[in-house]
């Protein structure tokens, strides 16, 4: 092949929730841009969560004010379970009225896998409304198989982006579903699904899911395009994946290079670096060597937050035996492992184990006053201080982690006083970066917000001692129910597996 410039269709993001790049979609765009990308399939379920459909159509609104194509779905699970508190709910109703929206283009994952096997019939009311609309439907099933993966699949839900082994992505493309591959940095999934694009180059997507703005100053698709290269895939196949495979199956309006399409491209270097040098949608340039041709926009900080300030004996947890469930993290991975340990215990309470890695986790319902829910996780290896976040998928909660009651009072407050964001904790340091925007985005500049949010992971790395590679992405997954083994919200610790709740002492 010549050796460059070329043109090429712009790339798609198959499958992100925007918010967690802590970014309105405003801003979101000025920084994926830079990177090749022109258009997401975004499902907005995060911010509904916590502002519902002012949340959904807060998003809308932000990504008409650039030239991009966000692709909004209608959040189909808020809240995702019944386990849960959140700030408010979208029914069936309000799933009919997105749907019959131009900018709605599908049916967002549905993450209520039991509801969909065992026919619950407000789910049976979303599914059968996307149909009507015809509008397809994403899914979210993380290791379903055998006769429940037949069920779930038989309602027309046409993909899944939680596949951790080639075996279970194998059977769901033996039942018709399409496979996002997916690669952000709690969910790392790339190099054992890329095999695909050999066997069902026409059945494969790339996603991100949840990429954090430290992640997208450094790329987008466009690195999942290179490093799919670099492995030896043909060129087209990958290209598909990025490019005609999302817009085929959703019916987006991004174009591809053909005769009357909009204008939807990039020009890279080669194909080989893959650099992105210029980035047009819709005709207009967007991005340029790097730099951002769009102007920022400034957004309304729409939020909801009722969270009294707490104090170090909220988080006294009295001791009923002397054996404890454990969640038990993952670094890379959305699911944890429930394990088991010896509680350390004094004077009758149980205490964080700095020693054996068994730190306090707790919830706390940000939307209106109840006291915390408690449990101990391990593998965060803080040896001093806690962390907190608003952003504790999918409820977005109040979650924190702590060596001692102390900090963990200090750096809920912290939230509590600035509603919402990242916290950080260490005696009298603290420190906090700021999410207006429902506790979960902001309107700064994706670079500056990438900056500061380097600086408290590495804080929480270097000062408090996480092993973890990205304590607080990490963090924000543990209260996601419906991703098994253990995990914790509000209303107490829960069992992913069985789905229901559990005890933490045994």
């Amino acid at each position: 092949l010549p050796a460059g410039p070329y043109i090429l269709p712009g790339l798609i993001d198959a499958h992100v929730h925007i918010e967690s790049s802590m970014l309105v979609p405003s801003a979101f765009a000025r920084l994926a841009t830079i990177h090749g990308t022109v258009g997401t399939v975004s499902d907005p379920h995060e911010v509904a969560n916590v502002l519902g459909m002012q949340g959904v159509h807060f998003m809308i609104n932000s990504g008409k004010r650039v030239p991009f194509h966000f692709n909004f779905g209608a959040p189909s699970c808020v809240p995702a379970t019944s386990f849960e508190s959140t700030g408010a709910a979208i029914t069936a109703n309000d799933i009919r009225e997105l749907l019959e929206m131009d900018e709605v283009k599908y049916l967002s994952e549905m993450m209520n896998y039991p509801g969909v096997i065992y026919d619950d019939k407000e789910v049976q009311k979303k599914l059968e409304y996307a149909g009507a609309a015809g509008k397809v439907v994403d899914g979210h099933a993380p290791g379903l198989g055998g006769e429940p993966l037949r069920k779930y699949v038989s309602k027309g839900i046409s993909t899944d982006h939680e596949c951790t082994t080639i075996e279970e992505a194998r059977e769901k493309l033996s039942l018709g579903m399409k496979i996002l591959i997916r690669e952000c940095t709690p969910a790392q999934n790339f190099n054992t699904l890329i095999e695909l694009l050999h066997t069902d180059p026409g059945s494969v997507m790339f996603c991100t899911d949840d990429s954090n703005p430290t992640e997208l100053i450094h790329g987008h698709i466009n690195l999942l395009v290179k490093r799919a290269l670099v492995k030896g895939h043909d060129l087209f196949d990958v290209l598909r994946a990025a490019t005609l495979n999302p817009k085929r199956h959703y019916g987006l309006e991004n174009g591809l290079l053909q005769e009357g399409d909009s204008a939807d491209l990039i020009v890279i270097d080669n194909l080989a670096d893959f650099n992105v040098l210029q980035t047009f949608v819709k005709g207009i340039k967007v991005a340029e060597n790097g730099q951002s041709l769009i102007a920022p926009v400034q957004e309304e900080t729409p939020n909801r937050f009722h969270c009294r300030p707490v104090s170090p004996t909220d988080f006294s947890l009295p001791a009923t035996g002397s054996e404890i469930r454990v969640i038990e993290a993952i670094d890379g991975q959305l699911i944890t492992l429930s394990g088991k340990a010896k509680a350390r215990i004094e004077n009758g309470f149980a205490v964080s184990d700095i020693d054996n890695d068994l730190l306090k986790i707790v919830v706390i319902n940000r939307y209106k006053e109840a006291p915390p829910v408690i449990a101990f996780v391990k593998n965060f290896g803080l040896k001093r201080g806690a962390i907190a976040s608003t952003v504790a998928h999918d409820s977005h909660n109040i979650i924190a982690i702590g060596t001692n009651d102390a900090d963990l009072a200090g750096v809920v407050n912290l939230l509590v006083k600035h509603q919402g964001g990242y916290a950080l904790c260490d005696g009298s340091d603290e420190d906090i970066f700021p999410l207006p925007v429902a506790g979960l985005m902001t309107n700064a500049d994706g670079f500056e917000v990438a900056a500061k949010f380097e600086a408290l992971r590495q804080k929480a790395r270097a000062q408090l001692g996480s092993s973890l590679q990205s304590p607080f992405m990490t963090l924000s997954f543990m209260a996601l129910l419906v991703i098994p083994e253990l995990k914790l919200s509000d209303k107490g610790l829960f069992d992913g597996k069985n789905f229901e709740f559990t005890t933490l002492f045994i």
